[in-house]
């Protein structure tokens, strides 16, 4: 059950009843962390990155690259990737910027900053990947208020000769842009909308047509197949999509994570938060082999075939109540 004592949990019992029974069954949600109005998320990455460096004893003037995969970012001029080099204690010959990615954000970024990192004097990177979408949800609006959780993550990236390939899938279909949007402008009326809209039916006709293929092909091009997978890690959108995935894709229960629970939907950020809160104590024992998976906003998909060993460095979840220099000094 979720920690409902802290600050941050919003749980769906004020919907009433009936409404939570239905909710929590086909969604498999009962709370999400909703950042107090105060913190962005790129507070909430720079807490998380912070714990990181921290955990893996990291002189941060070490780190040459920070992505920012985020579709709230502090500002719209200048990347906020920018602010979180000068925050994080960063040297300034860093490469530093954002990228606009939701669902798909986390193997894509993945994908960027290895690349990136094979072209670059320095061999450490940051991807920071996190959301404040409940900004964007209306309480009102039943259909969207009890999907969307807050959440910003870090994962650390070294080049090493001695480290296995990571394989990776990547694709874009915009015809289908205007099933998961926010707009900045109305063409009638020339007024930006904060408000997220989703069509849901939409959105999950494109996970089934386009998520098995995906990983079919991806774990082709991996050498692979899912009986060598140890974990498999898709976007948490919601919990009959998870499972009307894993059905098609015909992935025992012991090696698929759904981690909706206490988090919700949190966009990109859900992959590595389901890592952390569902696999952490298995991933620091012995070598694992993970196959992770985005799908949604844009419409776009990522996967990656990743392979991790008993060393991987996977702090504990951090709640972020206030801005992060009060916490980190």
């Amino acid at each position: 059950m979720p920690d409902l004592e802290s600050p941050l949990v919003d749980d769906i019992s004020s919907l009433g009843k009936e409404a939570v029974e239905k909710i929590c069954a086909n969604t498999g949600i009962l709370s999400r962390r909703i950042a107090p109005l105060h913190v962005t998320a790129a507070d909430l990455c720079e807490s998380a990155a912070k714990a990181l460096l921290e955990r893996l004893d990291w002189d941060p003037t070490s780190v040459g690259l920070v992505v920012f995969m985020t579709q709230t970012p502090d500002f719209q001029i200048p990347s906020t990737a920018c602010l979180l080099q000068e925050r994080l204690g960063l040297s300034k010959d860093t490469a530093a910027f954002d990228v606009n990615l939701g669902c798909s954000a986390y193997a894509y970024s993945l994908w960027l900053a290895s690349s990136l990192l094979g072209t670059m004097s320095h061999k450490r990177a940051l991807v920071l990947v996190g959301d404040t979408l409940t900004r964007h949800v209306e309480r009102s609006d039943r259909a969207l208020w009890p999907l969307f959780g807050d959440a910003g993550t870090a994962t650390a990236l070294e080049q090493s000769s001695d480290a296995p390939p990571m394989t990776f899938e990547l694709g874009t279909d915009g015809s289908g842009w205007d099933h998961l949007l926010i707009e900045n402008r109305n063409p009638e009326t020339s007024l930006a909308s904060s408000k997220l809209q989703m069509d849901g039916p939409a959105v999950f006709s494109f996970a089934l047509r386009e998520v098995p293929p995906m990983v079919n092909r991806l774990i082709g091009d991996a050498g692979t197949d899912l009986d060598s997978v140890d974990h498999v890690v898709l976007h948490q959108a919601n919990q009959f999509i998870l499972r009307t995935l894993q059905k098609r894709l015909k992935i025992p229960d012991n090696k698929f994570v759904v981690d909706l629970a206490k988090w919700g939907n949190t966009s990109g950020a859900t992959i590595p938060l389901a890592i952390v809160s569902s696999i952490r104590d298995q991933l620091s024992a012995g070598s694992h082999r993970l196959l992770l998976a985005g799908f949604g906003v844009g419409l776009s998909w990522s996967a990656a075939v990743v392979d991790v060993n008993q060393a991987v460095v996977i702090p504990p979840i951090v709640e972020v109540t206030s801005h992060p220099s009060q916490e980190f000094g």
